[in-house]
């Protein structure tokens, strides 16, 4: 259940309690599609997501421990009692592993790595990708912003840290576009 969490809070950039909100009915993984009901600001919204995930809440799926409630209302994300998760189990659950991973910040940061940082690099990874792919990245901003489930960009805004990669991919970016304008001065 944890690894299959971690994978959709990775592959979709959802909040932690949006993914735990989860049920049986909110995952159409024939459309690969998830339904994200009453979120922040009780907006709901559509999340399509890829092939590999898809195939990883499949496995998932066909595998999970059996929900203590039936019907397309029970929770996606079980306990091994059928249960529905907590934030606080999901918590303990996340600093066991990232202990047992070492993965922490020596850097004098305020917090040590968090689930809602998966949000973030998320955000990240997709701005990269979209660089990558020589597409116009600002006219995609307010796209990503409706998939996280922002009501403004300035919102988004907060989410996208200069990371080196992101800030190598934005100078390539710039430099191609200088180098274009200077053949035509």
């Amino acid at each position: 259940t944890f690894r299959a969490l971690l994978l959709a809070l990775i592959g979709t950039g959802l909040r932690v309690g949006e993914a735990m909100s989860l049920t049986r009915a909110d995952v159409d993984l024939a459309e690969s599609l998830l339904t994200v009901r009453d979120s922040k600001f009780y907006k709901s919204r559509l999340v399509p997501i890829g092939p590999r995930l898809t195939e990883a809440l499949r496995v998932y799926a066909k595998g999970r421990p059996k929900p203590s409630s039936s019907g397309a209302q029970s929770p996606f994300f079980t306990r091994r009692g059928g249960t529905a998760l907590t934030h606080r189990i999901v918590h303990w659950h996340f600093c066991k592993l990232r202990a047992a991973a070492g993965v922490r910040r020596d850097d004098g940061g305020r917090y040590q790595p968090r689930l809602h940082d998966f949000r973030h690099t998320f955000a990240v990874r997709r701005l990269v990708a979209w660089y990558r792919e020589g597409a116009d990245v600002q006219r995609l901003l307010p796209q990503l912003s409706t998939y996280l489930g922002h009501v403004h960009i300035g919102a988004t805004q907060r989410y996208l840290t200069m990371t080196p990669e992101l800030l190598n991919e934005a100078n390539r970016r710039f430099e191609r576009y200088a180098l274009s304008e200077a053949y035509h001065v």
